[in-house]
């Protein structure tokens, strides 16, 4: 690291160099990191996101950024920078891709929900062509469009130091997502991606096909995610078949698709001989009983890999639920699940009670909290859950992973 310049000041005079009104949100953020003693042996990152703010905040325009760009590039020390929920446009992107083929420390990026299209896609992952230092970079919610997306995947095939890239919310399609795919079966770097809501036109998955061949030949990621997918039972059923073969993921998102129980008996037969996976989102699909009683069978007999379950939102009535609650009774690997937004009976709410009285079930580690009206016993909701901050972090570092997300404590994908 380098030795710790004085953010604010250099800000300060930037901003007079370059005749640019100063951003009082920007002036205060880098006030507060000249506070920090540790930064020139730890690094950070400068958190400038426009959003969760108790009061507004002017948000960084393409102006800021060309000014804090400017002094960043004396700053080794600073390796983050999250720039969500702002007004960078493209003219901001192509200030950043020329910042990123410079800057040799930047690791985390976050440029989430700004106003990049298809040309400043194409701008920051040319950068990253020659980039050899970035490994966390999150695009989600650009509308950068399936053109956008194919410039990421061409990038792919040539970067080998991103770890982990967020592409949910770009509106990628077809094209984007079997490049994608094709790209991954030669890329070792990369451990995670989101790919969430692309916008696929027809129903015949012919994506999931492709991303299930890609899984058969991949060996090193780590972290899928493919919600909004229009997954069905066929497209799962060439996932499982995939991960028969695959050894090295981890953590599965099919969240928000439309697998039925017949679905999720593949998902089932694949836990009994799956030896690697550890979460599992099947959240706001409609499993039902049957598909709970599926997966409870192979979390009772035989799977003793998978730590997290989330079935929030499935159609699941107190037989299904009570199956899965007596699977855990039996399967002491199993140490989250999240079950929200089904049908509670009286039995339902009686067996998660024992659970976390019990202390088997932490309360941490689960979406519900028990509690007792007239002697009779029912179940409440706690925000807790796979994705909680997916969109949004607290300002405040107070929160245990565990009982935040629980994928951060499980599946350790380096952020920086």
């Amino acid at each position: 690291m380098s030795v710790r310049p004085d953010l604010h000041p250099h800000y300060v005079q930037a901003c007079q160099n370059l005749s640019q009104p100063e951003n009082p949100f920007i002036a205060r953020v880098l006030q507060e990191a000249d506070k920090n003693d540790e930064i020139s042996t730890k690094g950070i990152t400068l958190k400038l996101a426009g959003n969760n703010h108790l009061v507004p905040v002017p948000r960084v325009t393409d102006d800021d950024l060309g000014v804090l760009v400017s002094v960043l590039g004396q700053a080794a020390f600073v390796t983050g920078l999250d720039l969500a929920y702002n007004v960078l446009t493209d003219a901001g992107a192509k200030t950043m891709a020329a910042f990123l083929q410079e800057s040799s420390t930047l690791r985390y990026l976050n440029l989430m929900f700004n106003d990049i299209g298809t040309s400043g896609a194409e701008l920051i992952a040319g950068a990253l062509h020659g980039n050899e230092s970035l490994v966390h970079l999150r695009m989600t919610g650009n509308k950068i469009g399936n053109q956008g997306g194919m410039f990421f995947a061409s990038m792919l095939k040539v970067n080998s130091t991103l770890e982990k890239l967020d592409l949910g919310d770009c509106d990628v399609g077809m094209q984007c997502l079997i490049a994608i795919a094709i790209a991954l079966t030669q890329n070792k770097s990369l451990k995670a991606i989101n790919l969430n809501r692309p916008l696929l036109s027809n129903q015949q998955e012919e994506t999931t096909v492709r991303i299930a061949w890609m899984l058969s030949n991949n060996t090193s990621l780590v972290e899928l995610h493919l919600g909004k997918h229009k997954l069905k039972n066929f497209g799962v059923e060439r996932l499982c078949e995939a991960l028969y073969e695959n050894s090295s993921l981890r953590y599965l998102d099919l969240s928000c698709n439309n697998i039925a129980r017949d679905g999720v008996k593949f998902l089932g037969e694949l836990l009994k001989r799956n030896k690697t996976l550890e979460i599992l989102d099947l959240s706001a699909n409609r499993i039902e009983d049957v598909g709970a009683i599926y997966l409870s069978e192979a979390l009772a007999s035989q799977n003793r890999t998978l730590r997290a379950l989330s079935v929030v939102s499935n159609r699941i009535t107190g037989e299904g639920l009570v199956a899965l609650a007596q699977a855990i009774q039996s399967n002491m690997s199993l140490s989250h699940i999240y079950i929200w937004g089904n049908t509670f009976d009286k039995n339902t709410c009686a067996a998660f009670s024992l659970l976390i009285e019990s202390g088997r079930l932490e309360l941490g580690c689960t979406d519900v909290a028990p509690y007792e009206v007239d002697g009779e016993i029912f179940l409440a909701e706690q925000s807790h859950g796979l994705e909680r901050h997916r969109y949004w972090t607290p300002r405040c570092a107070a929160v245990a992973p565990s009982a935040a997300n629980a994928s951060l404590e499980i599946v350790t994908v380096s952020e920086y």
